[in-house]
C-alpha cells in the first residue's frame, strides 16, 4: 500500500506540463545567439504551423525583411504548393544563413531546405 503523499503528489501534478511551443521558442532563442543575418548573407527564417510553412529572408543588421513566402493561400489566390523564392532571386540573394526556428531538421523543414537549395540558394 502506498503512503498518502504518493496520491497527493500524483493529484497535484508535481511534474509540470511543458508546452511544445515553449520548448521550441527556448531552442530558437539559443540558436539566434549564434545566427545573424547580414546584407551579404541574410537569415532564412522558418515558421511552421500545423497546416502551413512561412519563410522570411531577413537582414538582421537593418532589421528588414527582404523577401517572404508561404504555403498559405491569399484572397482570390490559388493554393500554392511550396515556397516562392522568385522575389529573393530578383533581389540578388544567393547565400543565406538557414534558421530552422527551433524545429527539428526533419520532415517539412528538411524538404523546405532541399527545395531552397534546388532553387539556387546556398547555405
Amino acid at each position: 500500500m502506498e503512503p498518502e503523499w504518493f496520491y497527493e503528489a500524483r493529484d497535484n501534478n508535481m511534474i509540470p506540463n511543458r508546452s511544445k511551443d515553449k520548448i521550441r521558442q527556448r531552442i530558437h532563442s539559443r540558436l539566434r545567439q549564434r545566427l545573424q543575418g547580414s546584407p551579404e548573407r541574410p537569415r532564412l527564417n522558418v515558421y511552421r504551423s500545423t497546416s502551413h510553412i512561412y519563410v522570411q529572408v531577413i537582414d538582421d543588421t537593418r532589421g528588414v525583411t527582404l523577401a517572404s513566402a508561404s504555403t498559405a493561400r491569399g484572397k482570390g489566390e490559388a493554393k500554392r504548393n511550396g515556397g516562392n523564392l522568385a522575389s529573393a532571386k530578383e533581389k540578388g540573394i544567393k547565400k543565406v544563413v538557414f534558421d530552422r526556428g527551433g524545429y527539428l531538421y526533419h520532415g517539412r523543414i528538411k524538404a523546405l531546405a532541399d527545395a531552397a537549395r534546388e532553387a539556387g540558394l546556398e547555405f
